[in-house]
């Protein structure tokens, strides 16, 4: 995997839209069936959006991605909303990002107060970095009507299902409610139940400091109701700002005393700013004013404050308060293993497993543990109990890791492949899972190879060029890496996830450490609570020879995430200061947490070499 410092970019498939807009038919399941078809290609009339769709639909059917975006996007160029619709989703399900581009803009041209094309567009726009784009798209989403509202306006019926719409799943999966009148007709403050919809939309294409810059414009006024100011809230976390967390909480609170929402997001916004006093006691007032739905919060908090055993405590007093036994146990486990604990987390896993409903992540953790137990058949034996399961991707993924590692490299690839081909909407994600195993495995070679094959499919995604930087880096070609990033960042000047991961790569390798502070720096001013950030940070001023101010802060991003990573470099800080026994606390607590860590392995190798 990839250090913490290169942030995983959260650009994932299109295909995660047709969840929330379920209106979308993309019918590229013909792709894996019909894969081996090779009808002969005819060249469409010049403009004839008709001959260009059936090219379009063959080469899905053949399962050429490329051509049926890029024929469907110069369908729509000549065609009316209903094709730029099709186009759209054609292309953002591929990943084809110009053609998605091109298909959306001329889909949003077409029917401007359209809220799915609205939303598709900001989509779209979030993947590319077009922030000022997507932030009018999202503030033209929240004024235009619902569909139902539209069609009885006269508006263009079948030009797509609103986010908004009653059968819409909120961002957990649940049902949202419709938000019945909208735009001007919406009574000031009342919140819009498809902007949730809207959000965790948008939150599958891009990460939360992007989603949140284009959000905040439409959600933040001072007629905002507090379900909106809370969703900021949850977003700011997301995007490790809890400060700003902070303040949209307490402004919701403002509103609506009683919406607990916003004291569930002021509750982790304390812990994250270290405030466990305020943390706690935010928890119990959450608890007393809203059992009902915040029963478990007190022992959440605990447990991020790594109050191991008050958290446990916690748990067991809800036992006897009648709490769900089921959700308890699971709790438990979760947290022996989160601590380290694998004895303990095992017995729960096992326990869960063998409950009268199948618990297939209690399965996933079972074979985790032996993993991390270096008991590699018994790992691989219980991850192939889910191959075809809910867990499926993950648990095929760790045990292609494994097989991997014992170069059974045949295996390890079919693993992946075999999903790939009978779930082909996975296809773009698994090629990136994919070159990161072989580069973890000393094939970054190959796995760049993969890169470059897919970058002919999916035409300057900034996901495969970040992914490509990478693993340039563990190929030992720094140059390399450092110039993919910087071509990024031309493109993409503020993002934070490029801004931290050139910084770090820089300090790391000792290299324009001055320049590599200002970039990380500026990471931080968009995500001043991101661990990894911090990490970089301290990292880059150990590099500058400032020992004692890189173990501040490294202290304080491995007390928001406790990274193996960030605890080996937060060890190395306190034994070039001197610190040498706090060190050794340091590294044996994250060895007990994560022992299978490489980094942290090969830190304590440096410097104590004869430690088992």
């Amino acid at each position: 995997m990839p250090n913490v410092h290169t942030i995983n970019r959260t650009i994932p498939s299109g295909w995660a839209v047709r969840r929330l807009l379920p209106g979308l038919s993309l019918g590229l399941t013909l792709v894996a069936g019909c894969s081996s078809l090779h009808p002969q290609k005819e060249a469409p009339a010049k403009g004839d959006p008709a001959a260009l769709t059936v090219v379009a639909e063959i080469a899905l059917e053949r399962g050429d991605c490329k051509e049926a975006a890029e024929s469907y996007a110069k369908a729509a160029e000549v065609g009316a909303a209903s094709l730029a619709r099709r186009a759209s989703e054609v292309a953002l399900a591929c990943e084809h990002l110009p053609a998605a581009w091109e298909s959306v803009t001329r889909w949003r041209t077409l029917a401007p107060m359209d809220r799915e094309a609205n939303a598709m567009y900001a989509a779209v726009a979030l993947k590319l970095y077009r922030i000022p784009e997507a932030r009018t798209a999202i503030n033209d989403f929240s004024k235009a009507p619902p569909a139902a509202a539209r069609g009885k306006a006269g508006g263009e019926p079948g030009q797509g299902n609103d986010p908004g719409a009653a059968d819409d799943p909120g961002p957990a999966g649940g049902r949202g409610k419709s938000p019945g009148k909208a735009g001007a007709d919406r009574k000031p403050g009342q919140a819009d139940a498809s902007l949730t919809a809207l959000t965790a939309l948008l939150l599958e294409q891009s990460d939360a400091p992007t989603v949140l810059a284009a959000m905040s414009g439409t959600l933040e006024s001072a007629s905002s109701a507090s379900e909106s100011l809370s969703l900021l809230g949850e977003l700011s976390l997301s995007a490790y700002d809890a400060q700003r967390a902070e303040r949209y909480a307490q402004q919701a609170l403002e509103r609506n005393p009683n919406d607990f929402a916003a004291k569930r997001v002021l509750a982790r916004a304390y812990v994250v700013r270290g405030d466990a006093t305020k943390a706690i006691a935010t928890a119990r007032e959450a608890m007393r004013d809203d059992p009902s739905h915040s029963s478990f919060d007190l022992a959440e908090v605990l447990a991020e404050l790594d109050r191991v055993e008050e958290a446990h405590q916690e748990l067991e007093r809800l036992r006897s308060a009648k709490a769900p036994a089921g959700e308890i146990d699971r709790r438990l486990a979760l947290l022996a293993f989160e601590a380290g604990d694998m004895k303990e987390a095992q017995q729960r896993f096992a326990e869960l497993a063998s409950g009268s409903q199948a618990n297939e992540g209690a399965l996933l953790y079972l074979a985790d543990i032996a993993a991390r137990d270096g008991d590699t058949d018994a790992a691989i034996a219980g991850y192939r109990r889910l191959y075809d399961s809910s867990v499926a991707l993950p648990a095929r993924s760790r045990a292609a890791s494994l097989l991997l590692a014992r170069s059974d490299r045949k295996e390890a690839l079919t693993l992946l492949d075999d999903y790939a081909s009978e779930h082909p909407e996975s296809e773009f994600e698994l090629t990136l899972a994919k070159a990161h195993l072989l580069a973890d495995h000393g094939e970054a070679e190959a796995g760049l190879t993969l890169l470059s094959t897919a970058l002919e499919r999916h035409p300057s995604h900034p996901s495969i060029e970040y992914d490509r930087a990478v693993i340039l880096e563990q190929a030992g070609r720094v140059h390399d890496s450092v110039t993919a990033l910087e071509h990024l960042l031309t493109m993409r000047t503020d993002d934070p996830t490029l801004l931290n991961a050139l910084g770090y790569t820089l300090a790391d390798h000792n290299l324009e450490l001055t320049h590599a502070e200002s970039l990380i720096r500026r990471a931080l001013v968009v995500m001043p609570d991101n661990p990894a950030a911090l990490d970089s940070l301290g990292w880059v001023r150990f590099r500058q020879g400032d020992s004692k101010t890189a173990v501040v802060t490294l202290e304080r991003a491995y007390y928001i995430s406790h990274d193996s990573e960030i605890a080996a470099h937060w060890g190395e800080a306190l034994w070039v200061s001197g610190q040498h026994q706090q060190a050794r606390k340091v590294w044996a607590a994250a060895l007990a947490r994560t022992p299978d860590s490489q980094h942290l392995k090969a830190t304590l190798a440096r410097f104590l070499p004869d430690a088992k």
